[in-house]
């Protein structure tokens, strides 16, 4: 068996990627995307036709309305070759405004359904701000889906826990960078790997009270650096997996332990924890890795979305 079988036994595998060529092969239940993947695809020439198809059919449209539907068929297409979900990302510029982020991701369902997708099929990502978490319960109330994503915090897995947002995205990868770039030439790498690495333990920390208080919303490891740190999370709800690391998992038949388990973390002491707004803001603020971080992945998924424009602008 190899080790994505065996992962696949314990864990819901979501495949990380705008190239949904790739999927067949993998075979997960889910896939993500988001705008710096989909910039990514475009640039590919199997990708380029469904860009310029996108922006000829809805020339004259608003760029945002055109943006939305290249989302969208992109997540169509992926739709047509996994059985499970697809998460669509609303545009990172919104992320500090929760009525726009909440028009947009209703919006971005309308599209989806006036193509046939049903909408339990769709997770809407929203940045895990106050206000994109504020949104994300908008939405959960009017039966959308959402996904919360930019996740670095203990906190910010609470707040969403407490909107009963349907899963969240703690980012392991990008944890993991910021702590060994502090430590510079004190990080010792073996020390740091496994179980031991920054941004397992957040994961572990957040799966571990979500199953003790009963909190329904899933847990989904992503931005992944290294195998280590997917084995290290087998039994988390989900794990979003690009298509070289799901490679390298399928290519291996090294054996995998189950590492999280619902029914331990239930036997836990563990503290209940909940947050208001400004005890939000004042538990990030004091969390320097994550303001960072959430900071920098806004900053990013912006640029690529404005990349994304200009492109579109330029077919």
């Amino acid at each position: 068996m190899t080790q994505l079988d065996a992962l696949k036994k314990f864990t819901t595998v979501v495949a990380d990627t705008g190239d949904f060529r790739q999927l067949a092969q993998f075979r997960p239940q889910d896939a993500t995307t988001n705008p710096s993947l989909i910039l990514k695809a475009v640039q590919k020439a199997d990708y380029q036709p469904l860009l310029t198809d996108t922006v000829g059919r809805f020339k004259g449209c608003a760029l945002d309305e055109i943006m939305d539907r290249l989302l969208v068929r992109f997540g169509c297409e992926i739709l047509s070759l996994i059985p499970g979900r697809v998460s669509t990302e609303v545009d990172a510029r919104l992320s500090f405004d929760s009525a726009a982020t909440v028009a947009r991701g209703a919006r971005l369902i309308e599209l989806y359904q006036a193509e046939g997708i049903h909408v339990d099929r769709v997770l809407i990502k929203v940045a895990a701000t106050w206000e994109g978490i504020q949104a994300a319960r908008q939405l959960e109330q009017r039966g959308i889906h959402t996904n919360l994503t930019l996740l670095f915090s203990f906190c910010q897995a609470v707040a969403c826990g407490q909107a009963r947002v349907q899963l969240i995205s703690p980012f392991v990868g990008r944890i993991y960078d910021w702590y060994k770039k502090s430590a510079g030439s004190a990080w010792v790498e073996a020390a740091n790997a496994g179980a031991n690495d920054p941004g397992v333990k957040s994961v572990h920390q957040i799966y571990n009270h979500y199953k003790h208080f009963g909190i329904a919303t899933e847990v989904m490891g992503a931005s992944f650096r290294n195998v280590g740190q997917i084995t290290a999370l087998a039994g988390c709800d989900f794990l979003t997996i690009s298509p070289e690391l799901l490679a390298q998992l399928a290519a291996s038949e090294a054996p995998l332990q189950l590492a999280l388990d619902a029914a331990n973390a239930a036997a836990l002491d563990l503290p209940a924890i909940k947050f208001d707004e400004a005890g939000f803001r004042y538990a990030l603020n004091e969390d320097a890795m994550a303001t960072e971080k959430l900071a920098e992945g806004i900053r990013a998924f912006a640029l690529d979305t404005l990349k994304l424009e200009q492109l579109m602008q330029a077919v």
